[in-house]
């Protein structure tokens, strides 16, 4: 039997156009339990209230999920506690995971739960995006995710390069995001992408409005207006 929680998850996320599946309902139960066991003993989030989390760690990584690739490689760089990637992974099995994370207790946590998970084609990087290039796949991934990794314009940086043709950078976006994308232009001009989705929401519970902008790489070699 489920608990409340994870009731309303699958409530609230149908509100984004995701419908969570019995298996994927009774995975987010196990990480959910798992991440709050593992929280009294660290620092794997500021958040103690097992709702809140809900709303603020697995919804708010859930809403770009209509809008992305079912097949292809990820990777979840400055993974953390698995925020977005691990229910990435849950809502698109068939995706094979990278989750980079410099913290080593982290990266403990994060190897338990792919075990408890049984989630497959994921593994646990430990290093930073910054000077750690060498250890990610060659080839490049077809979905990169950034979630408080740093200031938007840096992430931007960082992660663009490891993108292949055509692939997409999800990135998660306060009240500013007009200011953030201006601020950033040349940035993201100079790395080939364009804005493919603005998703504009707002958590239970909160008043101010997020938005997660999904940016394409261009497949040629010409600038973004």
């Amino acid at each position: 039997m489920y608990k409340d929680e994870i009731l309303v998850l699958r409530e609230k996320s149908l509100d984004h156009g995701i419908e969570l599946s019995e298996d994927q309902l009774g995975l987010f139960q196990l990480y959910l339990d798992e991440l709050c066991a593992w929280n009294r003993r660290m620092n794997l989030t500021g958040l103690t209230h097992r709702q809140r989390m809900v709303f603020e760690l697995l919804l708010d990584s859930l809403v770009p999920v209509p809008h992305l690739v079912e097949t292809g490689r990820l990777l979840d760089v400055g993974s953390g506690a698995g925020l977005p990637g691990i229910p990435l992974k849950i809502c698109k099995p068939r995706l094979n995971a990278h989750l980079l994370e410099a913290n080593a207790k982290k990266v403990s946590f994060l190897k338990h739960v792919i075990r408890l998970l049984k989630l497959e084609q994921t593994e646990v990087i430990r290093g930073r995006i910054e000077k750690d290039e060498d250890s990610l796949h060659p080839e490049g991934y077809h979905l990169i995710t950034s979630r408080a990794l740093a200031p938007a314009g840096q992430s931007i940086a960082w992660c663009a390069p490891l993108l292949t043709p055509g692939g997409l950078l999800v990135t998660f976006m306060g009240g500013r995001v007009e200011h953030e994308l201006e601020e950033n232009r040349q940035v993201i001009k100079d790395h080939r992408l364009t804005i493919y989705k603005r998703i504009p929401y707002t958590l239970p519970g909160r008043e101010s409005e997020r938005t997660a902008i999904i940016f394409k790489r261009r497949v040629d070699n010409t600038l973004a207006v």
